[in-house]
């Protein structure tokens, strides 16, 4: 992070293995990602890459997150971005200045909502219920 708490590369790049090493160690949603993910360290280079081109502006990133949660949709619930959002928050604040932790975490909560909206939102269940 740079002096005056505001993200860089070098922050991203301490944050997203840590926050992931929390994830893959929670007992709600370790067990989803650790199925998920076959290349961890390959994972969280794309995880960096994404965070730098939403954080940074850098471009780094070219992938499509919410066809990549997609595949998984049968095993997510709107409960384990809650959990998610929590371990993000508590290792945000834990690892980075108030301001950057805080900008994290909107930008994570406002990215959270628009994964939920892609997985679960039906335009025949409004309602947001999901087929048996």
């Amino acid at each position: 992070m740079k002096q005056d708490g505001q993200i860089d590369e070098a922050a991203l790049e301490r944050l997203i293995p840590a926050f992931y090493d929390r994830v893959r160690a929670d007992a709600d949603i370790g067990p989803l990602f650790n199925a998920a993910v076959h290349d961890w360290p390959h994972h969280l280079e794309k995880l960096v890459a994404f965070w730098s081109s939403v954080m940074l502006t850098s471009g780094r990133y070219k992938g499509n997150p919410v066809a990549e949660h997609l595949k998984h949709r049968d095993a997510i619930t709107p409960a384990m971005f809650d959990r998610w959002l929590a371990i993000w928050a508590d290792t945000t604040n834990e690892l980075l200045a108030p301001a950057a932790a805080t900008a994290l975490q909107a930008k994570a909560a406002r990215i959270a909502e628009s994964l939920q909206l892609a997985l679960f939102f039906r335009l025949d269940d409004p309602a947001g219920r999901r087929a048996a």
